[in-house]
């Protein structure tokens, strides 16, 4: 049957729209492929969709957090036991404060806060809750007392009395050191998140006895039972007091590491490197009504020691 003239005029219309469609498929699949390509490329990728070497390497070069440290503290609390105090630094079985490394105002010694306040400002800001005789033990509720002035800075000086016994095996365990150490940390950070810390090593106890065990007055006084597990029967040279002593201070550098360790963990805590327990003190620096306690040029001594490292740009090694 002939075309009808309609049918051929449909005809040449679908054709035309045929060819006009086909460009346009062609560039659909083409889009198609380049999405596919762009989604395998993103597969090859970490899944965030950064490049797992750039962030690594990115990673890398972020420099490490830095301690918190102010170099010019102005307020000043101590704690500790008799050296803090002065014991016997003015006379005899006394405690003498103004005397102290670091709250005194004795103008022979320049305490700490002396260097760091100004001798007028020590009165109003500055605090000494020490207390001779104490051991780790006390120095919870030490630093309790010091909180609750929010200081800029706590001195922390104790663990001679620890290792300063009748006997050696009185001595206070390490591990409970540790722990009254953590305790003592923990309840300063409850009420003064922000308060510096500067940590004293406990004084080398050995050198103690090597530089008084030949002063006359010094043996005597001795004998009446100042640090029995370190300083009794102090001209024995014996295996068995050579091993007493040892064990004694042996006990004072695992003190001093606890100190070291619990120390590092806080941002705000500055340890002194050992300072105080490597000074090579002389009798000058030691109380001539003991033998055992600081003289105020020791107290001096402790705080030019204490000073260098507050102030210091860099913690000590």
């Amino acid at each position: 049957m002939p075309e009808s003239p309609q049918g051929r005029a449909e005809r040449r219309l679908g054709g035309r729209r045929a060819r006009r469609r086909a460009p346009y498929a062609g560039l659909a699949a083409s889009c198609a492929g380049l999405l596919l390509a762009v989604v395998a490329l993103a597969g090859c990728s970490s899944s965030d969709g950064a490049d797992p070497d750039w962030t690594k390497a990115k990673a890398s070069q972020a420099p490490p957090p830095k301690p918190v440290w102010d170099r010019s503290p102005a307020s000043v609390a101590a704690v500790g036991d008799s050296i803090t105090r002065g014991f016997d630094a003015c006379g005899i079985l006394s405690d003498c404060p103004e005397a102290s490394w670091a709250t005194g105002t004795d103008d022979g010694v320049r305490s700490l806060a002396v260097r760091l306040l100004g001798k007028p400002g020590v009165a109003d800001r500055s605090w000494n809750f020490a207390r001779s005789g104490a051991a780790v033990g006390e120095l919870p509720a030490q630093m309790r007392k010091a909180a609750v002035h929010r200081p800029d800075l706590v001195t922390v000086m104790m663990g001679a009395n620890d290792a300063c016994k009748d006997e050696v095996e009185l001595m206070t365990p390490v591990k409970e050191f540790r722990a009254s150490f953590e305790e003592s940390m923990r309840q300063l950070r409850a009420k003064a998140p922000k308060t510096q810390v500067y940590v004293a090593s406990v004084p080398d106890l050995k050198r103690l006895w090597s530089e008084g065990r030949d002063n006359p007055l010094g043996r005597q006084i001795w004998k009446l039972g100042i640090c029995a597990s370190m300083l009794g029967d102090s001209q024995d040279m014996g295996a068995e007091a050579q091993a007493r002593r040892s064990t004694v201070q042996a006990r004072v550098v695992a003190y001093n590491k606890v100190l070291k360790e619990v120390c590092a963990k806080d941002l705000r805590c500055r340890y002194d490197g050992g300072a105080v327990f490597d000074f090579r003190f002389t009798g000058e620096q030691l109380s001539t009504w003991d033998w055992f306690h600081p003289s105020k040029n020791g107290q001096g001594k402790l705080a030019d020691i204490a000073y260098r490292n507050v102030v210091a740009a860099e913690p000590p090694a």
